[in-house]
């Protein structure tokens, strides 16, 4: 088997994958904002999570796997104040909702998710940590992260560090009008303030809130510690989100974090980014409503390199659709088709289907490559004697074979 290599966000190459323990990864993949629903952009990310997920098992590799939800913070409650509901009103029936569509789309979640209104102890802990290595300090009952503490600050982004005013300069939010960054002191703690409609802790640091800047890394902390294997998420984190988060892990320990980083990429919608301001969201249930079946979606979301945007387009979900409708009839054709008298071809057709599936799963998570691949080894069987019968000692080693690949895969009903 060739070796597992990935595009590095970090190191703006492709890489050997090797995991700090041998046969165990930390993994920890960014999970959904929870006030509002998650779209088919959403989704997109999430499955090449579960791909990711899925092949690093098939290789053999144990992995102890983090998604959060982030279920409290500056946008969730001023829904949940306009909607005059709580924030568990709000976020209830949302998180039904991915937890039906995820199974739908066969994307394998954790049992148990962690969630940042129950990491706050985990963010105090870090507060104090950052406080005391001084990357943080007070600020009128809150509490700010410095990056020109913190050697290295913008890194995974490329942020040039010349342009970062050297003049004190705070934010509580994470947007700055006119800038893709935040060009100043991000927050780490909010005080408690009466418009947060009651949400807010008393904690050994103070009555108040951790922000969104902090949340994942108090949840990767408590839940995988201070080091892990492979952080991923959408190119959107890749502003600020994700710097922060290495920053504050960073700063906090004085040990390296994560080397590989991964990012998929965008879902557009006829050239467009999907927003609610231009009207182009859609969801999984568009699609079902349209006459598509689950796994024609969760083909169409992951054909394609990960890293590339790809154009919702109705004409390309038909297309893909029908190609995969045609491999699922290829796959149960060899399968229930059988002859006693079906000679011996020569044809290690199982070796052939596992060599081309690895070689391009391992290869940055070419999906679409290996599935492609594997397809025109199968209908290379059938333009042979194989398609006369498949000697039953070589059907069990195809079926064995096509029941691992199609656990990645997830669309042919092989496993």
């Amino acid at each position: 088997m060739s070796e597992l290599v990935f595009y590095n966000t970090l190191t703006k190459k492709k890489e050997a994958f090797f995991p700090r323990e041998t046969g165990r990864v930390k993994l920890f993949t960014c999970g959904p904002s929870v006030y509002r629903r998650q779209h088919l952009g959403n989704y997109r990310t999430y499955l090449f999570e579960d791909v990711l997920l899925k092949y690093l098992e098939y290789t053999g590799l144990k992995v102890n796997r983090v998604i959060n939800f982030t279920d409290v913070e500056d946008k969730a409650i001023e829904e949940a104040r306009e909607k005059k509901v709580s924030l568990e009103e709000l976020r209830s029936p949302l998180e039904v909702t991915f937890f039906e569509e995820c199974e739908m789309l066969g994307i394998h979640l954790p049992k148990n998710i962690p969630r940042a209104t129950t990491s706050v102890d985990s963010a105090t802990e870090l507060i104090k940590l950052l406080i005391k290595q001084g990357h943080a300090y007070w600020h009128k009952g809150e509490v700010f992260y410095d990056p020109l503490t913190y050697e290295g600050f913008g890194r995974l982004y490329g942020l040039d560090m010349n342009q970062w005013p050297r003049k004190k300069i705070r934010f509580r939010k994470d947007t700055y009008p006119g800038q893709r960054w935040n060009l100043g002191d991000f927050i780490l703690w909010h005080k408690r303030r009466e418009k947060d409609n009651g949400v807010w802790w008393d904690t050994d640091i103070g009555q108040g809130r951790p922000s969104w800047n902090i949340q994942d890394a108090a949840m990767i902390k408590k839940h995988l510690g201070f080091e892990i294997d492979i952080h991923t998420g959408g190119i959107d984190n890749l502003y600020r989100h994700h710097d922060y988060t290495l920053a504050i892990m960073e700063g906090a320990s004085g040990r390296q974090f994560c080397h590989w980083w991964l990012h998929g990429g965008h879902l557009l919608v006829e050239g467009k980014k999907m927003s609610k301001s231009k009207g182009n969201v859609t969801y999984v249930d568009d699609l079902l409503n349209d006459g598509f079946y689950p796994r024609h979606i969760r083909f169409y979301l992951l054909y394609g390199a990960y890293r590339d945007a790809l154009d919702l387009r109705m004409e390309d979900i038909e297309d893909r659709a029908g190609y995969l409708d045609r491999i699922r009839r290829l796959v149960d054709f060899l399968f229930r088709y059988e002859t006693e008298e079906a000679a011996e071809t020569g044809v290690d057709l199982a070796a052939d289907v596992r060599t081309v599936f690895e070689n391009h799963m391992n290869d940055n998570l070419d999906y679409a490559g290996a599935f492609d691949g594997v397809a025109e080894q199968l209908f290379r069987a059938v333009q042979t004697d194989m398609a006369h019968g498949i000697p039953s000692k070589e059907r069990e080693k195809l079926r064995a074979v096509m029941t691992d690949a199609d656990r990645v895969f997830g669309v042919l009903g092989c496993g």
